[in-house]
């Protein structure tokens, strides 16, 4: 085997396709060069035929850390389970290639990505449907390729389109739209957008369809290097599940009870209509030929299922359900839906039913990341569960699947353009859709459901946003355009599109197409019908919540942002954390505070704003002419400290406690009293001068000699003899004490 190694440039930008080097006992690998980032992508197809009656391909995007100079976080120290971002990836690079292999493929399939350098400019995820499309080609899988995937962005200020746009320019773009198929169809689809009109985006979807074919054509140059190095690639062998004609026969027979049990609008008894015809079918054959033929039976059944709803569609214009092709379900709109939790909104389409649930908290809770992609972390999330029971069945319940994530990352997407940024809104925002029920397009309830939930929690949203899923069945020539599609459309049918946006444009979609007759006019259609329907769901919700609270729930963090001086952030903290913990105690807020002294304080009731006084008490300077109540702390010959402000005191000088002179500061004050006072001086160093407002007439003297000495209230007067000077021993500390205040 020798190594091969393909080298192109691509609309500025620099890739190679190698094989023949790494991973040479897989059925087929390639390694993809994107700048200095590089994938390495095996495929092996199992040599046994499996006994399912579906296409058995499991794809893997296995991230590693040495891939961008890190070890992995954690105890063990090594990659364990696959971050979402995997998990997307792995989803991106299966949903092409899975439609491109024969139907009746049973042998297992498995598909590995494995980034070996991550240069943190140029990402590696669409490159790596192509190495894909390579290795299987190498190998000699029967499949219909090539494929290539790209990414396209848009510079919004000149609006040229930008192939496969590094991490800086996606930072900049309106646009982030993935693409992959061949050089003829697109396949799947992915995007994001800053309300991007429907227009544009046809456009850019087109732009798209032709950087496919570019990367197209040069894996094709690949691929005949290496037939010219190492010879003609030979075809591998796999026996596929052929069409039974006698089970064919026999179970189409039953089109017409098919038919009848597929109109049914609810899905319970649909699905359980259809479920006792196919076992009334089954009963037909004898015992040793369901035995000998029980997959081509189950196949055929499903075939049966399959061409009597796209029949019905495409030949009477009626749905399963009783719909037109343009017709939405039922709708039900209740926002604030449970008490106490910060934003709620339940959504209903038909038998589609997603309650969804907002929590602020503060910006320190934001999710941080630890990917080979240089993103820190996010502070919108959005998680999407799919419960068993949402479609009456049994199951486990734990980790999200691979659809989980990829359903809530299509709802974050939906909704990020219009989230406002954190100057405006400081918060963290996570959304929890629950799926209560499910009949198809639950992501796309999800996303209506979430908008409910974020202005019911006051979350200032640019514009609200809905979504809607579009379907297409294309059969006996005819092709008919679904909006709204139910789950049997979404199975037997030829696409799954969803859209979401504002009244100003789109801002996320979705696509998994079968149909190679996709062609743009098709596309305009179903973006022209799913605004309409967008606009009537829309109507419907803001019918029940027309804008976002002004604020949020009083069971939400009241969350309230303040600047420090620098300098001053210890005294906030305190020693050992000291203080914060004792504001954080007292008040029961949460405090976060950046290094460049902005603070954030978290609280429910009035305890942000109490936490917030004493923050600004303690970094408070006190100014010249400022007037103050404080308390005395201290008490010295020359005057007593009083605390203006947690940890400010100043002097009010002995001079200044009275009208008139003062022998003690103790006549007139003692630590703990309040006394109102005024700034009069600030010197150099900080340091307070008070004057006392208010000023209480000093206490009369006694005689002279005995003026530091005030008899006790209620004592009797002593009365002196001739020559007797009084207590030497009692006035001689005094006078001794005076000496020291005058010193």
């Amino acid at each position: 085997m020798t190594k091969v190694t393909h080298e192109f440039d691509l609309f500025g930008k620099h890739y190679a396709l190698e094989s023949g080097e790494l991973a040479k006992q897989a059925t087929g690998a390639c390694v993809v060069r994107q700048g200095d980032s590089e994938v390495l992508v095996t495929a092996v197809v199992s040599k046994e035929r499996k006994d399912f009656d579906f296409f058995p391909l499991t794809v893997d995007f296995i991230e590693k850390m040495y891939a961008v100079g890190r070890i992995p976080g954690g105890y063990l120290k090594r990659e364990a389970r696959p971050s979402e971002k995997a998990t997307l990836t792995a989803r991106m690079i299966d949903r092409p290639l899975r439609p491109s292999f024969p139907d009746g493929f049973r042998n297992e399939v498995q598909v590995v990505a494995m980034p070996l350098v991550a240069d943190q400019e140029d990402p590696v995820d669409t490159v790596c449907v192509m190495a894909a499309s390579a290795a299987l080609t190498v190998g000699g899988v029967p499949f219909e390729g090539p494929l290539a995937c790209v990414r396209i962005g848009r510079d919004p200020e000149t609006g040229e389109y930008i192939v496969n746009p590094t991490y800086e320019e996606r930072d900049v773009s309106d646009l982030d739209l993935e693409l992959a198929g061949t050089s003829t169809f697109i396949s799947m689809l992915e995007a994001s957008g800053d309300e991007v009109s429907e227009e544009d985006m046809l456009d850019a979807m087109a732009f798209g369809q032709e950087a496919i074919a570019a990367f197209c054509a040069e894996q094709q140059a690949f691929i005949d290097a290496w037939v010219e190095a190492n010879g003609p690639i030979e075809p591998r062998s796999y026996e596929l599940d052929e069409p039974n004609t006698e089970v064919h026969d026999r179970v189409f027979a039953h089109y017409g009870e098919m038919e009848a049990a597929l109109k049914d609008a609810d899905k319970q008894s649909r699905m359980a209509k259809v479920a006792a015809l196919k076992e009334l079918v089954k009963g037909e054959f004898a015992e040793e030929e369901r035995d000998a033929w029980h997959r081509a039976i189950n196949v055929e059944l499903k075939g049966l299922e399959k061409h009597a709803m796209r029949e019905m569609v495409v030949e009477t214009g009626e749905r399963v359900d009783g719909r037109t092709a343009t017709e939405i379900r039922p709708l039900m709109v209740k926002p604030d839906y449970l008490p106490l939790v910060h934003g709620s909104g339940l959504f209903q389409r038909g038998q589609t039913q997603v309650l969804s649930v907002c929590t602020l908290g503060m910006l320190n809770e934001w999710q941080r990341l630890d990917t080979i992609e240089p993103v820190d972390g996010k502070r919108y999330i959005h998680h999407y569960n799919f419960p068993p029971f949402c479609t009456g069945e049994t199951g486990r319940m734990g980790a999200p699947k691979r659809r989980e994530i990829g359903h809530g990352n299509l709802a974050e997407r939906a909704l990020l353009p219009v989230i406002p940024n954190e100057d405006d809104f400081p918060y963290t925002i996570r959304v929890v859709s629950e799926v209560m029920e499910s009949n198809g397009s639950s992501s796309m309830a999800s996303t209506c459901g979430s908008t409910l939930a974020l202005m019911d929690a006051g979350v200032p949203l640019k514009r609200p946003v809905s979504g809607i899923a579009m379907g297409l069945i294309q059969e006996n020539g005819k092709t008919v355009v679904l909006s709204d599609i139910q789950g049997l459309e979404d199975f037997l049918g030829d696409m799954d599109f969803k859209v979401t946006g504002t009244e100003r444009g789109i801002t996320a979609m979705q696509m998994d197409n079968k149909a190679t007759g996709l062609t743009p006019e098709i596309l305009a259609q179903a973006l022209r019908q799913a605004k309409e329907g967008r606009a009537y769901i829309l109507d419907a919700m803001l019918g029940a919540i027309p804008e976002p609270r002004t604020q949020p729930k009083e069971t939400a963090p009241q969350i309230i942002s303040l600047t420090i001086p620098a300098d001053k952030i210890r005294d906030v903290i305190g020693s050992g954390g000291k203080v914060i913990r004792g504001i954080q105690d007292d008040t029961g807020a949460t405090i976060d505070i950046q290094e460049d002294g902005t603070v954030f304080i978290a609280g429910v009731g009035g305890a942000g704003e109490e936490a917030a006084e004493r923050i600004r008490a303690i970094v408070k300077v006190p100014e010249l002419g400022e007037e103050y109540v404080g308390r005395v702390v201290g008490i010295q010959p020359f005057g007593a400290f009083v605390e203006l402000l947690p940890g400010k005191d100043g002097l009010l000088h002995i001079s200044r406690v009275a009208k008139g002179r003062v022998e003690r500061v103790e006549d007139v004050l003692n630590v703990g009293d309040e006394v109102k006072v005024k700034v009069i001086e600030v010197d150099e160093k900080g340091k307070v001068s008070l004057d006392r407002l208010d000023k209480p007439e000093a206490p009369a003297s006694e005689s002279k000699g005995h003026s530091g000495n005030r008899r006790r209230e209620g004592s009797k007067p002593r009365t002196r003899k001739p020559g007797d000077h009084g207590n030497a021993q009692e006035q001689a500390p005094a006078r001794k004490l005076r000496r020291h205040h005058e010193n």
